[in-house]
C-alpha cells in the first residue's frame, strides 16, 4: 500500500480553544483596473521655472535665467532649461541645494527699513562701511532683496522683500511706480524751479521730470519741498536739484508706490507687513499695472509696534 508523500498529507484540523482569537480572514490582493499596480497621476498646476525660483527670493527672473543658462539649476536630477515647467511634486536644486518649490505659492515677505544717512543699500562694500543687510532679520532658505536703493548720505523708507518677481515689479521703470522724497536744499525755490522740475531738466543720462513738487517752508537759508518722481536712477534727485543751482543738504524718501514710511518706525528699525498688508500691496500692483486701470495710492496702516534691527 503507497503511503502518501509529505507534502501531500493534510494538515490536521485544529479545534479552538474557548476564549481563543479566531484568525483575521485573508484579503485577496486587488490589482487595479487596467493592470496598473500604482493609480494614475493627477494633473498638477505647473509654472515657469525661472518665475518658480524669483517667487522663492532668489533673484528675480533675469537672474534665474542667468542661472539656468549657467547649468547651476537641476530639475528631478536633470539639468534644466529656460521655459521648463515644474510642479509641487518636482525637486529643484540651485548649485546643489534644493529650492522649494511650495514656498512659490506662499505669500512674499515685505519689510519696511527706516535707512539711516551713514550705510550703504548692498551687500558688500570694499570700504567696509556699514550696510542696511546686517540690520535686517535673519531668513532660512531664502533672502532679502532690496526693492530700489538709496544713496550712502540719503535716509527714509527701503523696502525689501523675499519675492524677486514683487521686487521686478516695483523697481521696473516700465511700470512707473512713484517715489516720494522731502528734500532740504540751501536756498529759495521760486515758482520757476518748480515748473522746471515739472517740466523736465536735461540731465547727463536723459530727461528727467517731477510729477508734483509741494514747497513746504523753511527756516533760515533751508527750505523743505517735496517731490514725487516716477524712476529711481542713481542720485537723480541731489542732480535734478544741482542742475537748478541748489544744493540738496537733507534727502529722505517718504512713500514707495502706495507704502508710506510709518512715523513710528525710527531709524535702524524694520516693520514686516501683515498678511492682510501684503495682500492689499499685490493686489494695488495688479491694478496699478492695469494700463486701463488707475490705481489709488492708498497707504498702507500704519504699524502697531516697530522693531528695532539687530546693532
Amino acid at each position: 500500500m503507497n503511503r502518501p508523500h509529505k507534502s501531500d498529507r493534510k494538515a490536521p484540523e485544529r479545534k479552538a480553544r474557548p476564549g481563543a482569537r479566531a484568525d483575521p480572514p485573508q484579503r485577496a490582493a486587488v490589482t487595479p483596473r487596467g493592470g496598473r499596480n500604482k493609480p494614475a497621476a493627477v494633473d498638477e498646476p505647473t509654472q515657469k521655472l525661472q518665475k518658480v525660483l524669483a517667487q522663492t527670493g532668489l533673484g528675480s527672473r533675469r537672474d534665474m535665467e542667468v542661472l539656468i543658462s549657467g547649468g547651476r539649476v537641476t530639475v528631478n536630477g536633470e539639468v534644466a532649461t529656460i521655459g521648463a515647467r515644474v510642479g509641487p511634486t518636482d525637486q529643484i536644486k540651485v548649485s546643489g541645494r534644493i529650492v522649494r518649490a511650495h514656498a512659490a505659492s506662499r505669500l512674499p515677505r515685505v519689510l519696511l527699513y527706516h535707512k539711516p544717512e551713514g550705510e550703504i543699500a548692498s551687500r558688500d562694500d570694499p570700504r567696509g562701511r556699514p550696510s542696511v543687510f546686517e540690520r535686517l532679520p535673519a531668513l532660512s532658505g531664502a533672502k532679502w532683496i532690496s526693492i530700489g536703493r538709496l544713496d550712502f548720505n540719503t535716509c527714509g523708507l527701503l523696502m525689501f522683500t523675499t519675492s524677486g518677481e514683487l521686487a521686478n515689479r516695483m523697481m521696473h521703470p516700465r511700470f512707473e511706480i512713484e517715489r516720494e522724497y522731502a528734500v532740504r536744499v540751501m536756498g529759495k525755490l521760486q515758482q520757476e524751479h518748480v515748473q522746471q522740475l515739472m517740466q523736465g531738466v536735461e540731465l547727463d543720462d536723459g530727461m528727467a521730470r517731477c510729477e508734483r513738487v509741494d514747497l513746504r517752508g523753511g527756516e533760515g537759508a533751508n527750505q523743505w519741498c517735496h517731490v514725487v518722481l516716477k524712476e529711481g536712477r542713481n542720485r537723480i534727485v541731489r542732480r535734478l536739484f544741482e542742475k537748478l543751482g541748489f544744493v540738496v543738504s537733507r534727502l529722505m524718501r517718504v512713500r514707495y508706490g502706495p507704502v508710506d514710511l510709518p512715523s513710528r518706525v525710527k531709524r535702524n528699525q524694520y516693520y514686516e507687513l501683515t498678511s492682510d498688508e501684503t495682500r492689499r500691496l499685490l493686489d494695488w500692483l495688479e491694478a496699478a499695472q492695469q494700463p486701463e486701470t488707475a490705481a489709488e495710492s492708498e497707504p498702507v496702516p500704519a504699524p502697531r509696534a516697530a522693531r528695532r534691527g539687530r546693532e
